[in-house]
């Protein structure tokens, strides 16, 4: 909106373009009492026309809605023609390979981008039905394809969606990381001043044949050795796929690799974009995986084994031995499958680089130190723990797990499940457990604990001022412990670039890091203790969780 618009004016141009009946209907009935002099409408298309969603290195994410800062059909097609134009301009392989995931207008989306990106001249290739994001991180490696595009909102609320980017050649496959998203946002930038209708479509672009997902199913199995037990000797699973597009796939890796069929949670197990059973369908959010747990009650599970609905990520929760379950966190799953891969690499004699996001638990580097590995904290996200030269393995405690980066430059929550279900049938074998396989973790590297504190704002401007106020007034005492000291990554720090990062190292090797979300409304507390018992370290994780939720509030 320019200084000679008013809110009506850019209104009615927007409503002149949006191809989506459901949006333009909405948008026009607020134009319409806002041209019959309702403030409150008024206010709203001001609200609405205030800017546009800002393209990162996450893509765009954000609730369907009309005007250019929500999702919808518009906003799409603009992001995949500048994505189209960069790729051209930047003399980039003209190529494209687009997945999408089973939320509302995710296939929308998704042929919308097939149709401008071959009508700009790309070749472009749909995978053929909603599949989960790690098959389209796989399809950009298998295909060779200059870049791919994922129609995803992950694990946000229902009513969000998303669209994420990865690029091909020298970047094999990861997501994009700064310059690129600015070039990207640029080229998008300028698509979006001109008219949507001048943009050419086709409809002659290659829809993928089942044998790609077969091929990612092949790749996957192959990861792990046969399993230690026969089927019906096996752990017992529960699996739900949280009402996401998970469970086709992950049933055919689970069966390929030799593994019995989990029992499913029935109500979770198709993909529903409206997800009728749980109010954040992200398996960290506080009840949502209340039915899978049920159902691991119900049939005496030794593992629930959760995946998001684009099945990137991985919840998994075992027996408390009080007739229920214990969800671990990302970074005890992490600690478990470092620990299998270090072990891996160290009987075949191979080198390599363990991995994690600096919010993760530090655990992973006493794992890399004593089997001799290289070892790499990373900022968050996955698009900078993938780049990581001579990977093994690289997880973030938000679930996300890489096992294996010569298949998938990508956190994979099937592949992580395969692990673990290879994982807890070794030691099933040898008579033990996953409890059991923590319990000699923290006797072997330590007893570490750790945990969170999130505030989620209604104002984004609210996350600034948190920010602000650490850094004017940085605490020298949380609970009991002495800040031993403060680090501001704002400026850039040990070749890190800027980020809006704030750490504090305490005594005794604790660590608090504050940072806001990247996809969410949200300021992100990470604490980190390691002592001399689980419960010390865990006692410890309370105390500074008590001291940092008044300063971030």
């Amino acid at each position: 909106m320019t200084a000679d618009t008013t809110p009506l004016d850019t209104a009615r141009a927007w409503l002149v373009q949006d191809p989506d009946p459901e949006t333009r209907d909405a948008l026009d009935a607020v134009v319409a009492a806002a041209g019959s002099g309702d403030t409150s409408a008024l206010a709203e298309l001001q609200e609405r026309f205030a800017g546009r969603l800002q393209f990162g290195t996450a893509g765009l994410r954000a609730e369907l809605g009309w005007g250019p800062l929500r999702m919808n059909r518009v906003v799409v097609t603009q992001a995949a023609a500048g994505l189209a134009r960069f790729l051209i301009d930047t003399g980039r392989d003209r190529s494209v390979v687009i997945g999408y995931d089973g939320r509302v207008n995710s296939d929308v989306f998704a042929r919308d981008s097939a149709e401008v990106m071959r009508g700009l001249g790309l070749d472009v290739t749909l995978l053929p039905s909603a599949l989960p994001t790690p098959v389209l991180a796989f399809a950009v490696r298998h295909l060779g394809v200059g870049a791919g595009v994922m129609v995803t909102a992950s694990h946000n609320p229902p009513r969000d969606n998303g669209y994420k980017v990865y690029l091909g050649g020298d970047d094999d496959g990861s997501q994009i990381v700064p310059p690129v998203d600015g070039a990207i946002a640029a080229a998008i930038d300028a698509v979006a001043a001109a008219p949507l209708g001048d943009l050419p479509r086709a409809t002659d672009f290659v829809v993928a044949g089942t044998d790609l997902v077969q091929a990612y199913v092949a790749a996957t199995a192959a990861i792990v050795p046969a399993p230690a037990l026969p089927v019906d000797a096996q752990p017992r699973v529960v699996y739900t796929a949280m009402h996401g597009v998970g469970w086709q796939t992950a049933r055919a890796v689970f069966t390929a690799a030799g593994f019995a069929e989990p029992a499913v949670v029935t109500e979770q197990i198709e993909p529903d974009g409206a997800f009728p059973t749980v109010a954040f369908p992200n398996p960290e959010e506080p009840g949502a995986m209340d039915l899978a747990i049920a159902r691991g009650v119900a049939v005496g599970a030794d593992l629930v084994i959760a995946n998001d609905p684009d099945a990137d990520r991985l919840a998994l929760a075992i027996p408390d031995g009080a007739g229920s379950y214990r969800r671990l966190s990302g970074n005890e799953v992490g600690w478990l499958l470092g620990w299998s891969a270090a072990k891996r690499a160290t009987a075949a004699g191979r080198s390599g680089v363990l991995a994690a996001s600096i919010v993760s638990s530090p655990a992973l580097s006493r794992v890399a130190a004593r089997h001799g590995l290289g070892y790499r904290d990373t900022l968050t996200g996955f698009k900078w723990v993938s780049r990581v030269p001579d990977l093994l393995f690289g997880y973030e405690e938000a679930l996300g797990y890489l096992v294996d980066p010569d298949v998938v430059r990508d956190k994979d929550g099937i592949s992580a499940a395969l692990v673990l279900l290879d994982l807890a049938t070794s030691v099933a074998a040898a008579g033990s457990s996953i409890a059991g396989e923590l319990e000699a973790f923290a006797t072997e590297f330590g007893a570490f604990a750790s945990g969170q504190v999130a505030t989620r704002v209604d104002d984004l401007a609210r996350i600034g001022t948190i920010m602000q106020e650490l850094r004017s007034s940085p605490p020298s005492m949380l609970g009991p412990l002495t800040v031993l000291r403060s680090t501001d990554y704002a400026g850039g720090v040990d070749g890190f670039p800027p980020s809006d990062i704030l750490r504090y190292d305490l005594q005794g090797e604790a660590r608090v890091i504050v940072r806001p979300s990247g996809t969410e409304p949200k300021v992100k507390v990470y604490i980190d203790t390691v002592a001399g018992t689980p419960a010390q370290a865990q006692s410890l994780v309370d105390a500074l969780a008590e001291a940092i939720r008044p300063r971030v509030s």
